[in-house]
């Protein structure tokens, strides 16, 4: 019915070109049963040989509607995974092709890949950016910090054998845009986002040139220019619903007309008024994958890290912290909000609103599992998945005879925040006082003589109205899983908490019914985490203590300190 016709291969999928004769308006699409290959690339740099990918098809077929139906899921013919690599992933020419050959591993998969910038390059810009205000136009060009990101760069394409010139020009607008800072004497958050955009755009291109190089054909995209429209609130945007529909039509038909591997900025947008680069705060890459995932309707989301999935403490604090296994999207979400670094806090939206699993798995040991987030899960396997920690957190009391038999008062409290920009983690309330802690990834952030003004004027404001009580070095202990079962988490929570002489200052359960959060001070704070996962996590209770309630407690109470 049709014939073969000449063409290249590049990874997990034919890019064919040829000719059809339909039976039917509809375009011919192949089914997987009627493709095989093999699959390997030549890596001259790496000092070993691989057969070339080589594909053979037989066109003797019309695909059915179940396939056409696939297609469209992109299970068959079109793009079917995002595999998203952070900073350390991409840290250095070594370590990309590694990633290569992680992704070279799932021959069967054609992925969008989402990439962050070279390790410790955004700092390092950060940094360039500062300095360059206050050292003249005439000293930009000997900032460390630009000599570290040229060097780093320039090397790395030098050891993976692509041309310089496809970042060239990226270093020469880098070094103009230091000038600019160090003529206006200023670095406005505007500025900021277009500055640390330069990080993504050269590892993107770095990564897009080598993958071309050893015959896997891809195609750099900057997500700004693709259809990633946000808010403009620069240096933590918003993605917007219109990005969806725009970023589909634009790498679904490229893939269509010339099929390549996408390998997609992460962390960057395009705001809807000014037309700037916008960035999507600290982590945003994330958030860059789980959006492609839902505009295209993939059928995973990859995001690969440098430890073993969502685990269930920070391994800094508890070394024996182990892979969590499954996690639903709530979950992952309040992880992401109350401290675990692995995951960016809003990147559970778009896979949660298109049903997509995301997978998190360690690009060092790509044999691991990891954890595999989805819609629900067993609740009967745990009672907590993960115990996470938030330091540094400003806790205030505020109590008020107004508010018994009152309404407005919680109003007014509240838009003493807004009108000041900073977010609450936790509330609790009584007939008369309320507790609550500030979001410190929103306040310390600022400048510290900023911090401390913005902390005088909300205490001021907030005693025209009631008595305050300010307390700093507090920390946020969140317990996440099942707590519906809030009764006997809190039992055995305390339990453990009195054996270890700890006093907690405050309580607080989300309305997802996944968190309890504890507050205590800073300095105790690792030791609660210790002494708690040691009791909730030890091998065999998990699933004892769901079935028998406080049996669990007596069992464990006498071991419940012996880890810290």
């Amino acid at each position: 019915m049709a014939a073969a016709m000449a063409g290249t291969m590049h990874l997990g999928v034919a890019t064919r070109y040829f000719e059809t004769r339909r039976r039917s308006p509809r375009p011919l699409r192949l089914s997987s049963s009627n493709i095989t290959g093999r699959v390997s690339v030549s890596s001259v740099a790496r000092g070993r040989s691989e057969k070339g990918r080589v594909l053979s098809v037989r066109c003797d077929a019309v695909a059915t509607e179940e396939e056409e139906m696939a297609f469209e899921r992109g299970s068959d013919g079109g793009l079917t995974i995002v595999m998203k690599f952070g900073g350390s992933s991409v840290a250095s020419a070594e370590r990309m092709k590694e990633i290569v050959d992680v992704i070279l591993s799932f021959p069967e998969e054609r992925p969008v890949i989402v990439l962050s910038a070279m390790g410790k390059t955004t700092n390092k810009l950060l940094l360039a950016g500062e300095k360059a205000v206050s050292c003249g136009v005439s000293n930009t060009c000997d900032i460390d910090e630009l000599r570290f990101i040229e060097d780093l760069h320039l090397r790395t394409v030098a050891e993976l054998g692509v041309d310089v010139t496809i970042i060239s020009d990226l270093l020469d607008e880098l070094e103009q845009l230091l000038k600019g800072i160090a003529m206006m004497k200023e670095l406005t958050l505007r500025t900021r986002d277009y500055l640390v955009s330069f990080g993504e755009c050269l590892s993107t291109r770095i990564f897009a040139a080598y993958l071309n190089k050893i015959g896997v054909k891809a195609r750099q995209y900057d997500a700004f220019d693709i259809g990633f429209i946000t808010t403009d609130d620069f240096t933590n945007a918003d993605i917007l619903e219109a990005t969806y529909p725009a970023v589909a039509k634009r790498l679904h038909g490229d893939w269509i007309t010339d099929p390549a591997i996408p390998v997609v900025t992460g962390f960057l947008g395009k705001g809807w008024k000014t037309c700037a680069v916008t960035t999507l705060g600290r982590g945003g890459s994330d958030l860059t994958a789980t959006t492609i995932g839902k505009a295209l309707g993939l059928r995973e989301i990859q995001v690969w890290k440098d430890v073993d999935g969502v685990l269930t403490c920070d391994p800094h604090i508890y070394p024996k912290a182990e892979p969590v296994p499954h996690l639903t999207f709530d979950e992952a979400a309040e992880l992401a909000y109350f401290g675990a670094q692995v995951l960016h806090p809003q990147s559970m939206r778009p896979a949660r609103e298109g049903d997509i699993p995301v997978r998190v798995k360690n690009s060092y040991n790509i044999e691991a599992p990891g954890t595999i987030i989805t819609k629900a899960r067993d609740m009967s396997e745990a009672v907590l998945t993960s115990i996470v920690l938030k330091s540094n957190v400003t806790m205030l009391d505020i109590v008020s005879t107004r508010m018994l038999g009152q309404y407005g008062f919680l109003a007014r409290v509240f838009s003493i925040f807004e009108d000041l920009g900073i977010s609450v983690d936790c509330v609790a309330t009584s007939e008369v006082s309320i507790s609550l802690t500030l979001d410190p990834s929103k306040l310390w952030s600022r400048e510290l003589i900023q911090q401390a003004s913005e902390l005088d004027h909300v205490v001021e404001e907030l005693e025209k109205i009631a008595v305050v009580n300010l307390l700093q070095n507090r920390s946020i202990i969140s317990l996440i899983g099942n707590v519906q079962r809030s009764s006997l988490i809190l039992e055995k929570a305390f339990n453990v908490l009195h054996k270890n002489g700890v006093n907690v200052q405050m309580i607080s359960q989300g309305a997802s019914k996944v968190n309890i959060s504890l507050i205590v001070n800073d300095s105790e704070a690792k030791l609660c985490v210790r002494a708690l996962h040691s009791a909730f996590f030890r091998e065999g209770t998990l699933h004892e203590f769901h079935n028998n309630g406080s049996a669990l407690a007596k069992k464990t109470d006498a071991v419940a300190g012996s880890d810290v």
